[in-house]
């Protein structure tokens, strides 16, 4: 996606064409939580929450704080300027807009009201990036998760299993290593540690993008197989003009000491790294480094101390159900009967590791009186003994509960075309916010 090599880590390009890589921060591409200062749970905030939260967050309390303070530290300005660095200043909110406990349309309000931020400033652009990594799976459907064009190198000959040193954090190459350990630790990686990853897996290690995408989908909190499994191809150069790659002086710009790898695979010339890139051979691990590390399982059902069940239809019939589903953890509307429910076809082609269950459980927990895990044909057929069934759509929810689901919106306008660019995308966008402003529209990020 971009023509700048190594460069575009140090620029991000959004509003460039695409070949213009995925942009660093939370809400977008890759959508791990931005910082390691910035857990999304677990941080207490002594004063209340910003207006808007309580009225779609759907967690305990003590998140909902952690969320409330994730925003009241948003710093836009600050954000344009360091969301590149490790260490910069990016939100944390990205699990939260994944799994529904934050609405995207409601934060880009939010953001307009409090900050002023006009439609082409960096945060908001960040967001942009997300709904247009949706508005190409809208189009693209299951075909996104095959390569969209020829990579630097055939298929086939790309490993369709992970080097164990590579799964075990164990490369010999510091921030690879890092990067590993800190996926499995906290479910999250800032977006540059995501892109270098995938690069060292797949044009170093010769590991096949999707294989990639898949294991790295199954450990993050914010998982979005748009946003994820789309930047994977984009590093591949099955989705851009050209591979993504990176060296040991674009890591020592960005990443702390420990993170820094000179005397690596990666300290070489541009022009070594696009060989090797073009190369069926796969470098190997470097010199012995870090200790290897446990990997975490990933779970194809909810864990047991959940409390899931088959369906009912007896327990729903006659009643206003509300469903709560994996993607749709904001706070219910009231008088209905809350039932959360996980398919099982999905889980099992996309497990997800203890951590993301725990952390889609504690909303669950609060609010649903059933929760249901089975094949999602077996959950519609309970559902239908229900007198009402109400949702919100997700791109991951099952086909057979698409009738109840009522649209969920981004915050920006969803062109009735396909764009193959995020530049493509963002023009028809802003065209159309700059006609809804004209013609007196109240949101200065949706038409």
């Amino acid at each position: 996606m971009t023509a700048r090599g190594f460069e575009p880590t140090r620029e991000r390009p959004q509003g460039r064409a695409a070949p213009s890589p995925p942009p660093e921060g939370v809400e977008k591409t890759w959508g791990g939580p931005a910082s390691s200062r910035e857990r999304p749970q677990g941080r207490a905030a002594p004063s209340p929450p910003p207006e808007g939260v309580e009225k779609t967050w759907g967690g305990p309390a003590s998140s909902r704080e952690a969320l409330a303070a994730a925003l009241r530290a948003v710093r836009p300005d600050a954000y344009a300027a360091t969301r590149n660095r490790l260490d910069g200043a990016v939100t944390g909110l990205s699990p939260y807009i994944t799994h529904g406990m934050l609405d995207a349309a409601w934060l880009l309000r939010w953001l307009r009201r409090r900050h002023r931020l006009p439609c082409g400033h960096k945060l908001v652009q960040e967001l942009g990036w997300r709904a247009y990594f949706r508005h190409v799976r809208r189009w693209q459907g299951d075909a996104m998760l095959e390569s969209l064009h020829a990579g630097p190198l055939p298929d086939a000959m790309y490993a369709r299993r992970l080097p164990d040193d590579l799964l075990r954090g164990c490369t010999g190459v510091p921030v690879i290593d890092q990067a590993v350990r800190g996926l499995y630790r906290d479910g999250w990686l800032h977006n540059h540690a995501r892109l270098w990853l995938a690069s060292y897996a797949v044009h170093l290690r010769k590991v096949h993008w999707r294989t990639g995408a898949d294991w790295m989908f199954g450990h993050l909190l914010d998982g979005d197989l748009a946003s994820n499994h789309l930047s994977w191809q984009w590093v591949a150069g099955t989705a851009s003009s050209k591979p993504y790659l990176f060296d040991a002086a674009n890591v020592a710009h960005h990443a702390p000491q420990s993170w820094r790898s000179p005397g690596s695979v990666l300290d070489q010339a541009r022009e070594a790294l696009e060989a090797l890139a073009r190369s069926p051979i796969d470098v190997g691990p470097g010199h012995a480094g870090a200790a290897a590390v446990e990997i975490p399982a990933l779970l194809a059902a909810p864990p047991a101390s959940s409390d899931f069940a088959s369906p009912d239809p007896s327990a729903v019939a006659g009643r206003r159900v509300w469903l709560m589903h994996p993607w749709c953890l904001r706070r219910p509307p009231p008088g209905r009967l809350v039932v959360a429910a996980c398919a099982e076809e999905f889980h099992a082609a996309w497990p997800w590791s203890e951590a993301r269950w725990r952390f889609v459980a504690a909303p669950i927990g609060r609010h649903a009186t059933l929760r249901w895990h089975a094949p999602a044909a077996a959950i519609a057929t309970a559902l239908r003994a229900a007198a009402q069934v109400e949702t919100i759509d997700d791109a991951h929810l099952p086909p057979a509960w698409r009738a109840w689901a009522r649209p969920a919106s981004s915050g920006f306008a969803e062109p009735d075309r396909p764009c193959a660019s995020f530049s493509a995308w963002w023009k028809l966008v802003q065209r159309q916010a700059g006609q809804g402003a004209a013609d007196g529209a109240a949101s200065r990020f949706s038409p």
